[in-house]
């Protein structure tokens, strides 16, 4: 099994940028293919990016596209999301997720894709 701990949520002007990290512990974090999702008040978890084992492929929503970049870091066990360009629409609890099946752009840009979950780590962003 693996533990994810994600960190680096605040509140940040409309504009600004933040970087989330998630910190793995466990089983062996280069096994995963990893993801971020998010959930604002009052809607469903939403897809946000994701990332293959080796960090090789990567995957973006519509909405993020281009302002946002997932990367990670196997020998620090830690996966990442740069933000930049936040909006107010961006704010939301952020969570990272990992599960051990192949990556798959169909399955990992689901909720239900994913065995493992990080407790979140809330970003508000001001207009």
């Amino acid at each position: 099994q693996v533990q994810l701990v994600e960190s680096g949520g605040g509140l940040v002007q409309a504009g600004g940028s933040l970087r989330l990290s998630c910190a793995a512990s466990g089983r062996t974090f280069s096994d995963y293919n990893m993801g971020w999702f998010r959930q604002a008040p009052g809607k469903g978890r939403e897809f946000v990016a994701l990332i293959s084992r080796s960090g090789g492929n990567t995957y973006y929503s519509g909405s993020v596209k281009g302002r946002f970049t997932i990367s990670r870091d196997n020998a620090k066990n830690t996966m990442y999301l740069q933000m930049t360009s936040l909006k107010p629409e961006d704010t939301a609890a952020y969570y990272c997720a990992a599960d051990l099946v192949p990556y798959s752009v169909q399955r990992h840009t689901r909720e239900e894709g994913y065995g493992y979950w990080g407790q979140g780590t809330q970003v508000t962003v001001s207009s």
